[in-house]
């Protein structure tokens, strides 16, 4: 059985322990405030960076960069592991198309390694469930080919749910209009979002006020989970800097379904500076998104 690594984007939002105790390769995209430019990733002081927010600061993402990954990815390939890369949405980025640009250059510089590159059609947390169970298998002996099997059989059973707490920060990403921004604001609108078949996040549902919100995460979590009701042996909640909401879902998770193993995190710069502080996401496997 060849010896491999199993990569993935600072977009998956895994807690830093778990990225280091499963020998993740973790690929940074980088963000900027218009006059510096940062690289995501776990040193990211993500706290820090949604007070900013809320003072005013205005953040742009930039996708990897295929000549970085290549380089990343060479320091393994020299090593003589093969590498299975779980890439960032392709309907969020094109960060999964610059890694394929990197991953074919690099076919042709190591002839006798095996890299592969998986578009997760995910975000956040929901990207790194699939990073999660890929890593479980991992320890359990699965081989690469193992691996590959379950996430092309798996990746669509990644559930998603977004709530945010301001929609200008929507609004200026071109989710929502300049109106719907305005009158959803005025009468307290809170949209709940979701990440379909193709990677991309389309708005679900609104209702009205912010603890309506939050509960519709878990009324919908009980919609979609069917088949797998009793197979979700862990649950992620991820969140800008509102972890007293994101406790109060998991609370709430606990309580209908009697999951226990929950994990929270910060959501990553790249997707928090389109959603703004106050999202609150929950992830789940489900029968379909």
């Amino acid at each position: 059985m060849s010896d491999f690594i199993i990569s993935t984007d600072s977009t998956c939002d895994l807690p830093d322990s778990f990225i280091k105790e499963n020998d993740i390769l973790l690929e940074a995209l980088e963000y900027t405030n218009g006059t510096e430019v940062f690289r995501d990733g776990p040193t990211t002081d993500l706290k820090q960076f949604y007070t900013n927010m809320r003072q005013g600061v205005t953040y742009k993402t930039n996708a990897l960069n295929p000549i970085d990954v290549a380089n990343s990815f060479r320091t393994v390939l020299e090593q003589g592991k093969d590498i299975l890369h779980i890439a960032f949405s392709s309907g969020l980025s094109c960060s999964y198309a610059n890694t394929q640009l990197a991953v074919n250059d690099l076919r042709e510089e190591f002839p006798e390694r095996r890299i592969v590159s998986i578009d997760s059609l995910a975000a956040s947390m929901g990207q790194g469930l699939i990073v999660y169970y890929a890593c479980k298998l991992k320890r359990e002996g699965a081989s690469m080919d193992d691996i590959i099997a379950w996430l092309e059989a798996n990746i669509l059973h990644a559930c998603h749910q977004f709530t945010v707490d301001d929609l200008k920060y929507l609004m200026r990403g071109g989710r929502v209009s300049k109106v719907s921004w305005l009158l959803g604001t005025l009468i307290n609108i809170k949209p709940v979002l979701h990440v379909d078949n193709e990677g991309h996040l389309i708005p679900l549902s609104k209702v009205r006020g912010r603890k309506k919100a939050l509960v519709s995460l878990v009324d919908n979590m009980e919609k979609s989970m069917g088949s797998f009701r009793d197979k979700n042996e862990i649950v992620l909640i991820s969140h800008c800097d509102c972890i007293e909401d994101a406790e109060f879902v998991g609370n709430l998770v606990t309580e209908r379904f009697g999951i226990t193993n929950i994990v929270y995190n910060y959501i990553n710069t790249v997707i928090g500076s389109h959603s703004g502080p106050g999202t609150v996401a929950l992830f789940f496997l489900g029968d379909e998104r």
